[in-house]
Formats: C-alpha cells, sequence, structure tokens
C-alpha cells in the first residue's frame, strides 16, 4: 500500500477484482487505525463523511450519521434525548456526551436498517460513543479523532477486526469530480453548496409562523438529502432525521417509506414496546427484529412462532385502533424533499405522519396545487429554489 493507493480485496461483489482506491499520487487524507475496509465501506465512508462534516459546520455541535449502501439510514446532531428515547435506543445505562448522543439518535432513527452500518462522527470519539459501538453490529467508523479509551475499546470489538478510519477534518478535495460508468467519464463541479438559513426565507403557505428549531430541522434535512441516493424525501424532529425515502423512483414511495419509517420510530417508544417482557439474554439487534415484526400489521403467526424463546411471556398486540391513536401524537416533524413534489398526495400521506413544515425546491406544474393542500392542513411549506440530487 502506497501512501497515496489503497488495494481493495474486491469491488462492490467478489468476482470485481482486482479493486483500488487511490488520490492521484496524493497523499492520502485518513489513516486506517484497524481493519480492512472494503470498496463499499470506503464509500459509506467518504459519503457519510461529508454529511456529518457539514451538520457540525452548520450547528456547531456534534453530528453522526448511520450509512447503509450509500445513504444515511439516519443522521443527526448531538441534541440531549429524554429518558423515553434512552430507553427506545437502548442507552438508558449510559451517561451520553453530546458526541453519544448524536449517534445514539442517528442509529436510533431506523434500527433495522442500522444493523451492519458504517458510523460517521465529526467530533473525536469519546467512550461513551465507543460504548454505544461496542455493543452494535457496525462494520466500521470513520471519524477525526479517538480518545484513547475509545479506541482501545474498538479495537476489541469483532474480534479486532472492527473498521477504525481517522480522517483529516482539513482536507478539501478538488473542485472538479470524475467517475466511469461503461468507459465513459463522467466529469462535474462537485457538489459544494453551503445550505444556508438564508434559502429558507421563501414561505409559500398562508402560515409563515416557523421557529429557530424548526429552521434547524429544515436545514438538517436538506444536508441529509445531499447526501442520500434520490429520489429521495427525510422527515426530521428535534434534530434528528426519523425517516428516510431514497433510492424510489416515485416521489410518493419516497413519502411513503420515509413516513413508514417515523411512523415506526414513533410506535417503538410506545410504553407497550418500551415495556416488552424480553428475556435477559436476548441481543440487541434482536429485539429489534422482533420489535419491527411486533408493530407489522401483517406478521403472520408463522412469524410468531418464535417468540416463546424471546419473551418471558407472550404479549399482547398493540391494535391498529392503538396504534392509530398513539400516532396522532406525533407533531411538528419537518419533512424534506430533494425535488419538486408533482402531486398533492405526497402531503396528504405526510400529514399522517405528523408532518407540519416541509421544505422543499419547488418548480412543479401543480406547485398551486400542493400549496394548497399544505395550506388545508394548516403546514408551512418553504421554496428552497435548491434541488439536491445525489447518484
Amino acid at each position: 500500500m502506497k501512501n497515496s493507493e489503497i488495494i481493495l480485496k474486491y469491488g462492490c461483489n467478489p468476482y470485481q477484482n482486482p479493486a483500488r482506491i487511490y488520490n492521484k499520487n496524493k497523499t492520502m487524507p485518513f489513516k486506517i487505525l484497524n481493519g480492512t475496509p472494503g470498496y463499499i465501506n470506503f464509500m459509506d465512508a467518504f459519503n457519510s463523511w461529508q454529511l456529518v462534516k457539514e451538520l457540525k459546520q452548520m450547528s456547531g455541535l456534534p453530528a453522526a450519521a448511520s450509512f447503509k449502501h450509500v445513504s444515511p439510514a439516519g443522521a443527526a446532531i448531538g441534541i440531549p434525548l429524554n429518558d423515553i428515547l434512552k430507553k427506545s435506543y437502548f442507552v438508558e445505562d449510559i451517561e451520553l456526551s453530546s458526541t453519544a448522543a448524536a449517534y445514539a439518535r442517528a442509529r436510533g432513527a431506523d434500527r433495522m436498517s442500522s444493523y451492519g452500518d458504517w458510523s460517521a462522527i465529526s467530533d473525536t470519539v469519546d467512550l461513551p460513543t465507543a460504548m454505544i459501538l461496542s455493543k452494535s453490529v457496525s462494520d466500521g467508523i470513520i471519524a477525526p479523532g479517538y480518545t484513547d479509551e475509545a479506541l482501545k475499546l474498538l479495537l476489541k470489538k469483532q474480534r479486532g477486526r472492527y473498521c477504525i478510519v481517522q480522517m483529516d477534518w482539513n482536507y478539501e478535495p478538488e473542485r472538479m469530480e470524475r467517475r466511469e460508468i461503461y468507459g465513459m467519464v463522467f466529469e462535474q463541479k462537485r457538489n459544494d453548496v453551503k445550505i444556508k438559513e438564508e434559502m429558507l426565507d421563501n414561505i409559500v403557505t398562508n402560515n409563515k409562523n416557523i421557529t429557530e428549531s424548526v429552521k434547524l430541522d429544515m436545514l438538517v434535512s436538506m444536508i441529509t438529502l445531499k447526501y442520500t441516493q434520490s429520489n429521495s424525501v427525510c422527515f426530521v424532529l428535534n434534530g434528528q432525521v426519523i425517516g428516510v425515502g431514497a433510492g424510489q423512483q416515485s416521489r410518493i414511495h419516497c413519502t411513503r417509506l420515509a413516513a413508514s419509517k417515523a411512523d415506526i420510530w414513533y410506535l417503538r417508544q410506545h410504553p407497550a414496546v418500551l415495556n416488552l417482557p424480553f428475556k435477559k439474554n436476548i441481543s440487541r439487534p434482536e429485539r429489534d427484529n422482533v420489535i419491527d415484526q411486533y408493530l407489522r400489521d401483517d406478521t403472520t403467526i408463522m412469524e410468531m412462532k418464535g417468540w416463546n424463546n424471546v419473551f418471558e411471556e407472550m404479549p399482547n398486540r398493540l391494535t391498529k385502533e392503538e396504534k392509530a391513536e398513539w400516532l396522532s401524537s406525533l407533531n411538528g416533524v419537518t419533512l424534506g424533499s430533494d425535488a419538486f413534489f408533482p402531486f398533492r398526495d405526497n402531503i396528504d400521506r405526510a400529514s399522517q405522519s405528523g408532518v407540519k413544515y416541509i421544505v422543499q425546491p419547488g418548480g412543479s406544474l401543480r406547485d398551486n396545487i400542493v400549496i394548497d393542500a399544505c395550506n388545508e392542513y394548516n403546514m408551512v411549506m418553504v421554496y428552497s429554489n435548491l434541488r439536491l440530487f445525489h447518484h
């Protein structure tokens, strides 16, 4: 391995060999402290790093992301957690720093998708953050630094094979970026647009009441979308992404996917879920999997057969009416979209999952219809005039 080149075991798949990453004879802006990251690991690492660095620069708070297959399962800034979220995220036994709170939130957005994630942290990884990672199924991490205690703990993960990357905070890539597809070279100016609060000035709905905390959520959503495979929509609440709909061909499918994930995120905080009678030896990934089944309306009797080995006693299922009543209290959610809404169906679906604030570029032929729909629900909608496609 040169300091400008890393030979990889293979590319996206085991049969795609040889594979490497290199930096045009320049010194790599990172160090591999442990493990052997692969092709997809590095793709997740560099996309997630850009996201958390930009969130940190925007908010001034530690930021974290949980990435899977080049899109965030979750992203957040380091706002303190209440007791309910601590229990829902399985971190009630850890004294959380602001950095640890950011990662707990990022991983807590979509715990099923975060299984085997790549983690990104904007600040030096401390012991509380490492403690969360040590108990999570995760493939690797990228951060600007690690305390001695944190590094010592992470080096034990995966029997010493856990991938740990240290990134140079000051690194800036070239202005132009290139890639090859089928032998053709694509070149474009790197997406270095800065997401700023001034982009939120154009409020197009009758309701124009917007707080500073909502503006922060809008900015979090836009920065997250900037590094999410398009089409994409994300839901944000209190500085935390709570649902991402990524890589869908239809805008409404993005919205439905993000909304369904936000619903699950909120249902996980229902007292019946927080107090499920799990046996003591059940791992956190197993709990996440069973909770997902428990909350699904279409879970079959066959899928429930193994629950006797998981629970001390079989719990009662939440009824559709109980779920609907709980979800009706979800409110104040911000929705961000990387491109305009072509139809009002997105607004109708979003309204069912607590969305009251929307930021999107605008520019659809049916903008007036979409605005009218928002006015019906007394939503606030902002036109950022900034499309954020990412491929």
